[in-house]
């Protein structure tokens, strides 16, 4: 069963629900669904809602429109640049810690264009499906600013400092085939396939051991933070609680069987 927020057109995100799967859409469509103040206040609320709920197993970001997102809301930041700049941070960090700390796997379904805050809200993602000719710009220093949203964090962690600081410093768009080969993305697929692929992995990763992916995504994201000691006990820690959950129980036993196994995320 699928429920959409009533009265989309005015609402800045729709969250959809489709059994264990919750999708967060942008919706501001006519501004490339660019972040302004409604809209990070309503992302917050969202991933508030869907870290609450033990029943959502994966989670999908996505832009209605012609893209992914555009960044920050420029005409905000104009008529305010210091306020608006808090007024849209404090409350889309807050709900990207929640997305980073949740069990649930996080996918970022991008097409279009993803610049500013659009590409380094999908950095953050556990998971990224492109379509093709989608365009990625992290553009921060054309408005002569740095970044945000966990772009400094996430973005020299995958690429490494010497290619992270060519992509913030010149602020060149690059294609997605020059995204993946940079391992900023996962996947590039067709622009029609694009839904279809993201709702198959998210089924896939939905059906799966959502506790042992909340390790897992914990684990990873916290080991550059950690000397190996550290790490190895964090990794002891996380499979000892993994031990004790339904899902080891079921794939043990399924492994035992020879057979796939059945997760409940529990």
């Amino acid at each position: 069963m699928k429920n959409t927020a009533t009265h989309p057109a005015t609402q800045p995100l729709l969250m959809e629900r489709n059994g264990a799967i919750a999708t967060l859409r942008f919706n501001r469509p006519e501004a490339l669904n660019a972040i302004d103040v409604p809209m990070a206040n309503a992302f917050l609320a969202a991933v508030q809602a869907i870290a609450a709920d033990p029943g959502v197993r994966a989670v999908v970001l996505a832009g209605n429109g012609r893209g992914f997102m555009a960044g920050g809301d420029l005409a905000t930041l104009r008529a305010a640049p210091v306020q608006g700049a808090i007024d849209i941070l404090t409350p889309l960090n807050q709900a990207l810690l929640l997305l980073t700390q949740m069990n649930a796997p996080v996918i970022a379904q991008v097409h279009g264009a993803a610049a500013g805050a659009g590409l380094s809200l999908l950095l953050m993602a556990d998971y990224v499906i492109a379509a093709e000719g989608t365009r990625f710009n992290l553009a921060y220093i054309h408005l002569g600013t740095s970044c945000d949203v966990g772009a400094s964090w996430a973005l020299p962690r995958i690429v490494g400092l010497r290619q992270a600081l060519e992509i913030a410093l010149l602020g060149e768009a690059f294609a997605a085939d020059d995204a993946l080969r940079l391992g900023l993305i996962n996947r590039v697929v067709p622009a029609a396939e694009l839904e279809s692929s993201t709702t198959a992995l998210a089924q896939r990763l939905a059906s799966g051991p959502t506790l042992a992916y909340g390790a897992m995504k914990r684990l990873m994201r916290e080991s550059m933070e950690r000397a190996l000691p550290e790490q190895l006990a964090a990794e002891k820690d996380a499979f000892v609680q993994c031990a004790g959950t339904e899902d080891f129980r079921a794939g043990v036993e399924a492994f035992h069987q020879r057979q796939s196994p059945s997760f409940a995320g529990r």
